[in-house]
């Protein structure tokens, strides 16, 4: 389970229902940075991460418009109180269809991002004629070593799935597997949560790669699905 918090948590308990037992190894620590903005005189807030939620409490009105990439992001702004918030349940260029082009005399939309994130979100949205303000509120630090819990299971081969939730912690758990042998990696099932995720596995020539058919939790864990060693020790 390579998923930072506070999605990890969230996750966790959904993996053990399908009959897994999950080892928690987030690849990404979060640090939140504060939003600084002289006014808020924007159309849309468009939100590629629930990671940049908290920072927009207190500074973005509640009855903001907000644009989110997938329906965990707009569950999460929901929860933090913002009203008037429409999902894209899809990726980036989802997002982007559902911001459209301009209409009247509103064209400005804030990009709250990670440090070194949001380009293509904020290409497109220029493309289709949005002013667009881009502001770092988090940054993710990859880690270095995987928890020793799940370097023990990986070294003795108890791992049968990895799930991965975004680009960076795909890129980051390669990093920290890269010094195990091929017969310890290739028997893994890497399951990935879109396209975009899965490029840095294809890239590695991960052996067994799988893709959710959405970009959201749901359909990735349809690919997981439950654990027939589990479903043996039911009918027991």
């Amino acid at each position: 389970m390579t998923r930072p918090e506070p999605g990890l948590s969230a996750t966790l308990p959904r993996v053990e229902s399908l009959g897994w037992r999950p080892i928690a190894a987030p690849m990404l620590l979060i640090r939140h940075c504060p939003l600084r903005l002289d006014a808020h005189g924007f159309d849309h807030v468009l939100l590629g991460s629930g990671q940049a939620v908290p920072s927009l409490v207190g500074v973005v009105p509640f009855d903001a418009s907000l644009l989110t990439v997938g329906a965990a992001t707009a569950q999460r702004a929901r929860e933090a109180g913002f009203q008037c918030v429409r999902s894209a349940d899809g990726d980036a260029a989802a997002l982007l269809t559902l911001l459209g082009s301009p209409t009247g005399g509103g064209s400005r939309v804030l990009l709250p991002i990670a440090r070194r994130q949001g380009a293509v979100l904020a290409q497109g949205a220029r493309q289709q004629g949005w002013r667009v303000t881009r502001r770092v509120v988090y940054r993710a630090q990859a880690a270095t070593k995987l928890p020793s819990p799940a370097a023990r299971e990986l070294a003795t081969g108890t791992v049968d799935a990895v799930l991965l939730f975004s680009a960076a912690t795909a890129v980051a758990f390669l990093r920290c597997v890269s010094k195990l042998p091929e017969s310890a990696r290739s028997p893994i099932r890497a399951i990935a949560l879109s396209e975009q995720v899965a490029v840095p596995l294809r890239a590695a020539g991960w052996s067994r790669l799988e893709v959710a058919a959405r970009p959201e939790q749901a359909a990735l864990l349809d690919v997981l699905g439950r654990n027939p060693r589990s479903e043996s020790r039911d009918h027991e």
